[in-house]
């Protein structure tokens, strides 16, 4: 059990780390060679060159104008310094909502701190039940003294926490009411402003019904032809080609060698270079680098082209699928939110994400393989999450003094000195759950990608909503239930029966020091370490040391990152839920989050601005899923104090609190109900003014060259690929190609029916 001794030098710790991350980073930044690291953004917006083309050897490497290190914490009021909307065109409306979350985060804490500290510690301080007699077989440090673990069975000092617990809900409530509200409107305004997109114009269309006269592009174009006429524009089939995008792959990282060695030998060509033919150029036969590279990428070629060959003239290569594009947003719009036929398993649409957003790999994997794969990756889910548990209890209950004596009895010597002790309670149960939680993340994103889904949001989004669910409850309810009652096991054994429900209530309160330590580690030093980015910083120069052979080389080596929605999300999430929860019961807590929100939010600020580099624009698609989360961690809290409070002789008066989770609940309902047809949904009236504003201002725009492209596999860009049927140019003849004939199967009369039918034309 740490006390407040202990979380004083866990605090002193964590302070002492992201300190000298901060004044490392705010040193590391002004080198010349390190640009690249802290500045990838501008560099790749082409704004920024690099400061190293100096003539002198040491201005390449130090900055010699002492004035800028006078001036070292500069960056602080430069990342608050830009104005949203700038932000927005700067970084996209994903990064800029994406910090909005920091600032609800203290836009919720920072007052429910204040108030809570004015009315609830008082309360509990002077509640004197944990210094009683009966309580001295009990557990405790003088942190729990605060919380409302002190305050007597049965008394009517509860009734402060019951509304307070109210005003604290309510206020959460509002929040995130006026937030959902702002977000919504600066979706819609961001839509309506944006600058042209494919995404805007085509749709997503899968599980094509199969033809037995009519090819898949043939049966796609002739379906919308008769159902959109007026609207349809082009399509793109989609192909299997993730064997091709491999060769390509390794072709290109071939040629990035062969222009390395052709470059070496260029500025001596005095010596021709060599390499060897086994792994990595080090071990095998030894050989002409620039010949032996020739040689290898005409190979490739070959494969290349025999395989680009194959997936053209190869029928099982088309996948029942397509990006079919429209004439104006309105089609795109229409298509895209209503069902195509009377069977709903065929011909589904939605809206395609966009270029940049688009999974490519997974698009080849066949519709009703979806549905195993994500009942597959739901029970592999629950089995993790389930033995998951097993870890973490056995490194926390490592992280207990008695325990570590227990294990490792020739260790008691030394862990029984006050300042090992106060490091091992106040700072190793927090770091082991930090490393335990390292690896998490990529396990969640490749199930997801085993799922199935077709673009890179949706990946994060569902990666997220794995990692929120494994935190919620393995991090979060796991501690708090078993943790705390492992603690006290003893206790609650020897005692008498009667007593056991006053010593439960009294245990849950006491996990919160372990969170504390959480904190610090995860949101002071490790937000702190965000900003410094110590591994892309030594990665970098080792990539330029050894690996960079090329410019292109180079521009790789960057490594901006990204935000890591399906991992940042969820970390946040847990501290919106640790302050609910914690608000009535130990509000020791809250200053703890409220500085997380707080510095987070200037550290990521700085990232997007210069470092970070979304790979996609969804246009803050998360948003709902992010309300959601923590109107769930606010019901939570709300079922937790009503069974916290039950136990501490209260129960009568508990019922008060049965009416908040539900007033929580229809306040999401109305939410959802408000707000959230913005982020799945585009008005009809929205795509018209756009189409109309379009057409006015560009009357002769070749639509059709602007999206010939855009969904084309990568690997097929620039090729003829596959040549679209122009309809725009048979618009005078009224009438619609089809090669499906007559079934000489059936009876006449319906032979006479198809026959008319698909003859030749179909009325328009």
């Amino acid at each position: 059990m740490a006390t407040l001794v202990d979380i004083g030098v866990s605090a002193g710790i964590n302070l002492f780390s992201a300190t000298m991350f901060l004044l490392a980073f705010a040193v590391l930044r002004l080198q010349p060679f390190n640009d690249r690291v802290y500045f990838p953004k501008w560099y790749l917006k082409g704004i920024r060159s690099s400061p190293t083309n100096s003539r002198s050897i040491v201005k390449k490497f130090v900055n010699l104008d002492f004035g800028t290190y006078i001036r070292f914490l500069n960056w602080m009021p430069a990342a608050l310094h830009m104005p949203e909307p700038e932000l927005i065109d700067h970084a996209g409306l994903d990064s800029a909502v994406f910090i909005r979350i920091y600032i609800l985060g203290v836009k919720i804490f920072a007052p429910t701190t204040l108030l809570a500290f004015m009315v609830l510690v008082p309360i509990n301080w002077t509640g004197k039940t944990l210094e009683a007699p009966a309580a001295k077989g009990l557990t405790f440090s003088d942190i729990d003294k605060l919380s409302i673990s002190n305050i007597p069975f049965g008394s009517k000092r509860f009734w402060a926490h019951i509304g307070m617990s109210y005003v604290f809900s309510a206020w959460t409530c509002y929040s995130l009411y006026k937030e959902y509200m702002i977000i919504a409107t600066m979706r819609l305004r961001f839509l309506a402003s944006e600058r042209r997109r494919p995404d805007q114009f085509t749709v997503l269309v899968r599980n094509v019904p199969p033809d037995m006269d009519e090819s898949v592009s043939e049966h796609i174009e002739h379906f919308f032809c008769v159902n959109h006429p007026d609207h349809y524009l082009m399509h793109q089939v989609v192909y299997n080609a993730n064997m091709l995008a491999s060769i390509v792959a390794e072709k290109k990282r071939l040629q990035n060698w062969h222009v390395y060695y052709h470059n070496k030998y260029e500025r001596d060509s005095s010596k021709r270079p060599t390499t060897r033919t086994g792994m990595m150029g080090l071990l095998g036969t030894k050989v002409d680098a620039i010949d032996y590279y020739t040689a290898e990428i005409e190979k490739l070629s070959q494969q290349e082209a025999e395989e680009r060959e194959n997936v053209i003239n190869d029928p099982n290569a088309i996948i029942p699928a397509a990006f079919v594009s429209f004439k104006t947003r309105w089609g795109a719009a229409v298509c895209a939110q209503t069902q195509q036929t009377s069977d709903p398993t065929i011909w589904l649409t939605e809206w395609a994400p966009e270029p940049r957003d688009v999974y490519w790999e997974n698009l080849a994997i066949p519709y009703f393989d979806l549905n195993l794969r994500r009942l597959l990756t739901t029970v592999s889910l629950f089995f993790l999450t389930f033995f998951f548990m097993i870890p973490i209890a056995f490194v926390q209950s490592l992280a207990n003094i008695e325990s570590i004596k227990k294990v490792f009895p020739f260790l008691k010597s030394i862990i029984e000195k006050p300042s090992v002790k106060s490091v091992i309670q106040g700072f190793l149960p927090g770091l082991a759950l930090k490393l335990f939680l390292i690896l998490l993340p990529s396990v969640l994103m490749a199930m997801s990608k085993i799922e199935g889904y077709s673009s890179l949001s949706v990946l994060e989004r569902r990666s997220a909503s794995k990692y929120y669910l494994f935190v919620l409850i393995n991090v979060f309810l796991g501690s708090i239930v078993t943790g705390s009652a492992f603690q006290q096991l003893e206790h609650l054994i020897n005692e008498p029966s009667s007593e056991f429900t006053k010593t439960v209530g009294s245990t849950i309160p006491m996990k919160a020091t372990f969170f504390m330590t959480y904190i610090m580690i995860d949101g002071w030093a490790g937000i702190a370490g965000e900003i410094l980015r110590l591994s892309s910083l030594i990665t970098f120069h080792l990539k330029n040391t050894f690996l960079v052979k090329t410019e292109q080389d180079r521009q790789n080596a960057m490594d901006p990152g990204s935000l890591n929605f399906a991992t940042s999300e969820p970390r946040i999430q847990l501290y919106f839920m640790l302050g609910h929860v914690y608000a009535p019961v130990t509000p020791l807590l809250l200053p703890f989050i409220v500085v997380f929100f707080a510095f987070s939010y200037m550290v990521y600020r700085h990232q997007i601005i210069n470092v970070y580099n979304q790979q996609y624009e969804s246009g803050a698609t998360f948003w709902p899923d992010v309300h959601r989360r923590v109107v769930i961690g606010l019901i939570i809290s709300q079922i937790l104090l009503m069974g916290l409070l039950s136990t501490r002789g209260t129960s009568k008066s508990t019922l008060l609190l049965v009416a908040q989770p539900v007033l929580t609940i229809w306040f999401h309902l109305y939410c959802k109900g408000r707000f959230e047809s913005a982020f799945v949904k585009y008005p009809l009236e929205d795509a018209m003014v756009k189409d109309t504003l379009e057409r006015a201002i560009e009357p002769n725009l070749n639509l059709r060259h602007y999206l010939q492209e855009a969904y084309v596999h990568p690997v097929f860009k620039g090729d003829e690929f596959e040549k679209q049927v122009n309809v725009e140019d048979e618009e005078e003849n009224p009438l619609i190609q089809t090669k499906r004939a007559c079934r000489s199967s059936k009876p006449e009369s319906d032979n006479e029916a198809g026959s008319a039918a698909s003859s030749t034309t179909v009325a328009m």
